[in-house]
């Protein structure tokens, strides 16, 4: 490790994030080109019992599963099997039925067609016109009123949900990289737990990185908590998220652990490079850091739909999205430098990866809701001390 950085103030972060029951437990990872920098965890894998968090147990990363999924289809537009420009449609020809969802008639939806194709880029840059339900109240009403079920339940039919809006015309965060994964087995032949393992956790040595846990994995694994009538931290069980999906879910499906998935962190640190194995090109890891989607922006806020799931998110102006990252195009004092790529998950887990500095960090906890400021403050903390460090 780095005789720069200063663990203690990292680990008190922790603890006391713990101790004030801002969050059930949490592990932290941060590391640079060459290594490791610093690892560290608090309070115990399941509230109330005796299994400690370590920086090697399993989380569910929810949404930082969306970068390694975008991984598998830039190796194949690297590998010209995949075009980024082309419609979705091409792929998979029942994406041509889904129309824009523009309110209800009672119960009933109001679709339209979509004014135009959606292609493979704007599923990559969330630019397609798909939603989640937590940040778009007419899809909270959609899966009331017609009985489909969102992602979650890992069925089939979550991807007849209408478009939210036309393709191409706004930055909308939703179930573009489920839609994506189905692409990428569509090209490479094969399901997409296959393709993950063996084109980035295989050779990539992240070993504990999969869609299914097996009994023993399943007994260490952190569960997600949720807050008790009396203010304290209860587990809600393994089964929050599907468990015996019909589908691999691109965009939640994986459990990692923080020193599993910062090979990948250090990968795009190193420029698709780690270890002698190469993931991807240097200027595919390159654009992946960049603006994808023009003159359209990450938005300063989305407002929660679904309070116990998330709270309202907000970032603030200046930041765009690249291929799987969220970009911010300007310095944060004091923490992460402009052109840092970063994501979540829906579950309390945060990564970003500074090419800039030379640093990549993540952060784990399983809670919900989501970036609650309880949460979000650790986050900060343990951004500000990592920073100070260095």
């Amino acid at each position: 490790m780095s005789s720069t950085i200063d663990p203690g103030a990292i680990d008190r972060v922790l603890q006391d994030a713990v101790d004030s029951g801002a969050v059930p437990h949490v592990a932290a990872i941060a590391a640079n080109r060459d290594g490791v920098i610093y690892e560290g965890a608090a309070g115990k894998v399941i509230a109330g019992e005796s299994a400690d968090v370590t920086p090697g147990t399993q989380f569910r990363i929810m949404s930082m599963t969306k970068m390694i999924a975008t991984a598998t289809a830039l190796q194949q537009v690297e590998a010209g099997t995949l075009e980024l420009d082309a419609p979705v449609d091409t792929y998979l020809p029942e994406f041509a039925d889904l129309q824009v969802l523009e309110g209800f008639d009672g119960d009933t939806p109001k679709l339209r067609p979509a004014g135009s194709r959606a292609t493979v880029k704007q599923l990559i840059t969330h630019t397609a016109g798909l939603g989640y339900w937590f940040w778009n109240p007419e899809l909270v009403e959609f899966e009331a009123k017609t009985g489909i079920a969102n992602v979650v339940p890992g069925t089939m039919d979550a991807f007849t949900a209408p478009l939210v809006a036309d393709p191409g015309t706004v930055f909308n965060y939703g179930i573009n990289t489920d839609w994506l994964g189905r692409v990428v087995e569509a090209v490479a032949g094969t399901t997409l737990d296959v393709v993950v393992k063996d084109r980035i956790t295989g050779p990539l040595g992240m070993n504990d990185t999969t869609f299914q846990l097996d009994d023993q994995q399943l007994a260490g694994a952190a569960t997600v908590h949720v807050k008790g009538e009396d203010g304290s931290w209860v587990s809600a069980g393994p089964d929050v998220v599907s468990r015996t999906p019909q589908w691999w879910p691109a965009g939640h499906g994986l459990y990692s652990t923080p020193r599993d998935y910062i090979r990948f962190e250090r990968a795009l640190l190193r420029g698709g490079e780690l270890d002698g194995t190469r993931i991807l090109q240097e200027a595919t890891v390159a654009a992946a850091f960049q603006n994808q989607i023009g003159d359209l922006d990450f938005p300063a806020e989305i407002a929660t739909a679904d309070p116990p799931i998330t709270d309202t998110l907000a970032v603030g102006p200046g930041y765009k999205w690249g291929y799987g990252l969220l970009i911010n195009t300007q310095d944060v004092p004091g923490r992460r430098r402009a052109g840092s790529g970063a994501w979540a998950g829906l579950f309390n887990t945060h990564f970003w990866v500074d090419p800039t500095t030379g640093i990549c960090a993540s952060i784990y906890t399983n809670s919900l809701p989501f970036i609650t400021p309880e949460a979000m403050g650790m986050y900060g903390a343990f951004e500000d001390a990592l920073y100070a460090s260095l």
